[in-house]
C-alpha cells in the first residue's frame, strides 16, 4: 500500500488520517490520486468515523494538478475531459460534505486545486513555511470547480484578487484572509492538529453533523452534486482545458517560460 497515491488509517477513537502520497511530484493530483481520495471516502463511510485529518506526504501539502497529466487529458474527447473534471469536483465535494469534521494540516506548497481542497475542510492549520497560490490562470486554465469553496473560505473580494493575479502568498496572509485558521511552527503542526482533534472529539457526533450540514446549506459550498450551477462549472472547467490558451499556458510551464498571451492565443 505504500505506493498508493492516497493512504488512510483509522484509530480506535474513530479518527482517520488521509494522506496524499505522491511526494515525488509534491502531491500534485492526477486521475489516480483523485480516485484514491474517492476510494478512501467510500471505505471510511463504512467505518465508525468521528474526524478526518488530511495531510500531504513529504515537504509539500499539495501542488495542484499534475500538468503532465492535464496535457495527457487535453487531446481526449470533450466527454473524457468532462469526466476528469467531474471526478475532481466529486473528490473535493465529498470532503466538503463529509458528515464529520475535517482538519487539514498544511506544510510547504499548497497551490491551485490544493487551495480548493483546504477550503472544503472545516479546520485548516498551516505551518509557518506554507505557501499558497490559486495558479490556474497562469497556465490558461480556470479554477471553476473550486471557486465556490474559495468564495466560502476567503470571500469574493479576496478571490477576485488572488484567483486573478495567481500570486503566491504566505501563511500569515492566508490566515488574514481566512484561508487558514491557525499558523504554527512546522515542528508543532502535528501537535496543533491533535489539539483540535481532541476538541472535536469532546463534542456530540450528531450535533456536529447537523451543525455542519446547516452551515453548508447557507453557503456556496453546500450546493449538491447534481446542482445545475455545479454542472455548469464542471463543463467550464473541462472545456477551458481544451482551448488554445490552455495549450500555450501548459507549454509555457513545460518550457519554463512566460506565457505568450498575444493575439491568437485564445
Amino acid at each position: 500500500m505504500s505506493a498508493s497515491p492516497v493512504l488512510w488509517n483509522l484509530d480506535a477513537r474513530g479518527v482517520a488520517t488521509v494522506t496524499l502520497n505522491r511526494p515525488e511530484v509534491n502531491n500534485a493530483y492526477d486521475g489516480a490520486l483523485i480516485q484514491g481520495v474517492l476510494t478512501a471516502m467510500d471505505e471510511l463511510a463504512t467505518k465508525p468515523l468521528r474526524v478526518v485529518v488530511l495531510k500531504g506526504n513529504g515537504k509539500h501539502f499539495q501542488a495542484g494538478a499534475d500538468l503532465k497529466w492535464i496535457n495527457g487529458v487535453r487531446p481526449k474527447s470533450p466527454a473524457e475531459n468532462e469526466a476528469a473534471s467531474q471526478a475532481t469536483f466529486e473528490a473535493v465535494q465529498r470532503l466538503n460534505t463529509l458528515p464529520v469534521p475535517t482538519v487539514a494540516l498544511v506544510q510547504g506548497g499548497c497551490f491551485g486545486g490544493g487551495t480548493g481542497v483546504i477550503s472544503a475542510c472545516d479546520v485548516v492549520i498551516a505551518a509557518d513555511n506554507a505557501l499558497f497560490s490559486i495558479t490556474e490562470v497562469r497556465w490558461g486554465l480556470t479554477a471553476a470547480i473550486i471557486i465556490p469553496q474559495l468564495c466560502d473560505a476567503i470571500g469574493v473580494r479576496q478571490v477576485r484578487r488572488y484567483a486573478l493575479t495567481g500570486e503566491r502568498f504566505g501563511a500569515e496572509d492566508a490566515r488574514r484572509i481566512g484561508l487558514v485558521h491557525e499558523v504554527v511552527p512546522l515542528a508543532d503542526l502535528e501537535s496543533a492538529g491533535a489539539k483540535v482533534v481532541d476538541q472535536l472529539l469532546a463534542n456530540a457526533p450528531d450535533a456536529l453533523a447537523e451543525t455542519k450540514k446547516l452551515a453548508l446549506e447557507s453557503s456556496f459550498g453546500g450546493m449538491a452534486v447534481d446542482d445545475a450551477a455545479y454542472k455548469r462549472l464542471v463543463k467550464l472547467h473541462s472545456a477551458k482545458r481544451q482551448t488554445a490558451e490552455a495549450a500555450e499556458g501548459l507549454a509555457s510551464f513545460a518550457e519554463k517560460r512566460a506565457g505568450n498571451w498575444g493575439s491568437g492565443q485564445a
